[in-house]
C-alpha cells in the first residue's frame, strides 16, 4: 500500500513511526513532515492548504491511502476533496469535522440527542455574554467557538477572570475562532481522554489517556496544547468506558448520521468524570497531541489496516489489541510557551531510542544541517513501564539526556496515577 500522511507535529511522528512498522506498507510519504518523520517516510514540500496540489501529488504517486493528522485540514474539507478524487482517506468530512471546528455545533448536538455535558449558552457579542456570566457566577468556562490550537478555553475561577476571557475572545486574541463564544457550566471531577474510531456505522473503542493542559507543575498557569500525557487513565474503569460508549459515543454517531453528517475517523472525547458519571467537555476529530504518542506506544496491532478499515467502512472486520503496560510522554517546550518564545534555537543532542523509550519530534526543523526548535511544543519524550510510576521515571531519565538550552518541561506528568499507585 502507498500511503501519504498529512501533518508535521508530534502526533504525526507517532503515527508515522507506527504506520512504518506495517508489513502492508510499500511506499510512505509525509507532507510536510518533520526531521523525526523523515526517519520513516519521504518528506514532501506540499502546501496542505492547496487541496488541488495534494490531490495531484497523490495521483502522480498512485497513493492508495491518505491519513490526515491535524484538525485544520479536516475542518477545511481536505478529506472531502481527496475522497471526491477517488482516494481513500482517514478523517471526517468538513461537515462532520464541525464537532471540533465549532464548540457551539457540538453543544447543540449534545442538547438535541441528550448527550451529557455542561449547560451552556452561545454568544456573538461581548455584553450579553458578560451579563450571562454575572448571572451565573464563577467558576465558569469561556470557550472561543472555533479552532484556537488548544488555547481558546479559559476555566475561570472568578467572575473577573471570566469577563476578561470574554473580552479577549471578542477583541481578536484568537482571530475568527473567537467571533462567537460559548459560555458553559464548570464541571467538577477528573478529566480523561477517550479515543474511539467510527466508520459512520461501527464504533471501535481504542484506549484512554489523561492529558496535562496547564503549563506548570501542580496544574498551575495558563492552558496549553498539552504538556504531557499517560495511558491508560485509571479513572476510566471498564464500567466508565462502557457508559461513555453508550451515553456519549453511540448517540453521537447516531445523531451525526441522522443529521446527514455521518462521522468517519477518530473521536477524541475530552471527558469530565463527575459524580454523575462521564460528561462531555469537548470533541476533537483527530488523535490527541500528545495523547497519540502514548496510544501508539501501547498499540500492539498493526495500525494501518485499522485506519484503512475506518476509511473504507469495514471497521467491523478489525480489532485493536493493546499492551497492558502504561506509557507516558513528557513535552519539552520552548521557554516562554504558551506565551512568546524564541524560534530556531539549536537542539544539540537527542538521545537514541531504546525498546522502551523514544523521543518524538513535534516542532523541529533542519536549518543549515542543524536541528532547531521551531514551535512552542518541540519534543515528546515517551516511555513504557509496568506502572505509570515506572514509565514516568524512564521518560524523565531520557528527557534529562536531551541537550537543548531553551527547553523546559513539567516535572510531574502522571502525578494523579502515581499517587494512586502509591496508595
Amino acid at each position: 500500500m502507498k500511503v501519504l500522511l498529512i501533518g508535521s507535529g508530534g502526533r504525526e511522528h507517532a503515527l508515522a513511526w507506527k504506520i512504518a512498522q506495517s508489513p502492508l506498507l510499500d511506499e510512505f510519504y509525509a507532507a510536510p513532515g518533520n526531521p523525526g518523520i523523515a526517519d520513516h517516510a519521504t518528506l514532501v514540500a506540499l502546501n496542505v492548504e492547496d487541496h488541488a496540489a495534494v490531490i495531484a501529488f497523490a495521483k502522480e504517486k498512485a497513493i492508495d491511502f491518505v491519513v490526515v493528522g491535524p484538525e485544520a485540514p479536516l475542518v477545511a474539507g481536505l478529506a472531502d476533496d481527496l475522497r471526491a478524487a477517488g482516494i481513500a482517506t482517514f478523517g471526517p468530512s468538513k461537515a462532520a469535522a464541525q464537532l471540533e471546528g465549532s464548540k457551539g455545533f457540538t453543544k447543540d448536538l449534545c442538547a438535541r440527542y441528550d448527550i451529557p455535558t455542561g449547560a451552556y449558552q452561545r454568544f456573538k457579542a461581548a455584553e450579553p455574554a458578560r451579563d450571562y456570566v454575572r448571572a451565573q457566577g464563577a467558576p465558569i468556562v469561556i470557550k472561543a467557538d472555533g479552532l484556537a490550537a488548544g488555547k481558546g478555553v479559559t476555566v475561570a475561577m472568578t467572575e473577573a477572570e471570566a469577563l476578561a476571557a470574554i473580552d479577549e475572545c471578542f477583541d481578536g486574541a484568537f482571530g475568527t475562532a473567537g467571533a462567537e463564544v460559548v459560555v458553559e457550566a464548570f464541571l467538577d471531577g477528573e478529566e480523561a481522554s477517550f479515543f474511539c474510531l467510527s466508520d459512520g456505522k461501527t464504533a471501535l473503542a481504542l484506549a484512554t489517556a489523561q492529558d496535562h493542559k496547564r503549563v506548570g507543575d501542580g496544574d498551575t498557569g495558563p492552558n496549553t496544547g498539552g504538556m504531557g500525557a499517560y495511558s491508560p487513565a485509571p479513572v476510566m474503569t471498564p464500567a466508565m468506558v462502557e457508559r461513555t460508549m453508550k451515553e456519549i459515543i453511540e448517540p453521537t454517531i447516531a445523531g451525526m448520521a441522522k443529521d446527514g453528517n455521518p462521522f468517519s475517523g477518530v473521536f477524541f472525547a475530552g471527558l469530565m468524570i463527575t459524580a454523575k458519571g462521564p460528561e462531555l467537555i469537548e470533541y476533537n476529530v483527530r488523535f490527541g497531541d500528545p495523547e497519540c504518542q502514548v496510544l501508539m506506544m501501547r498499540l500492539k496491532s498493526d495500525l494501518l489496516p485499522i485506519l484503512y478499515a475506518t476509511a473504507t467502512g469495514t471497521l467491523d472486520k478489525v480489532e485493536a489489541e493493546w499492551r497492558d503496560d502504561a506509557a507516558l510522554t513528557v513535552v519539552l517546550a520552548s521557554k516562554g510557551y504558551p506565551g512568546a518564545y524564541d524560534k530556531n534555537t539549536p537542539i544539540a543532542h537527542i538521545p537514541e531510542a531504546s525498546e522502551k523509550a523514544k523521543v518524538f519530534h513535534a516542532g523541529t526543523a533542519l536549518k543549515d544541517g542543524e536541528l532547531v526548535a521551531t514551535g512552542g511544543r518541540v519534543l515528546n519524550v515517551t516511555a513504557f513501564g509496568k506502572t505509570v510510576t515506572e514509565a514516568q521515571a524512564r521518560a524523565y531519565a531520557l528527557a534529562d539526556k536531551v541537550e537543548w538550552e531553551n527547553g523546559f518541561c513539567r516535572r510531574d506528568i502522571g502525578w494523579q496515577a502515581v499517587v494512586r499507585e502509591k496508595a
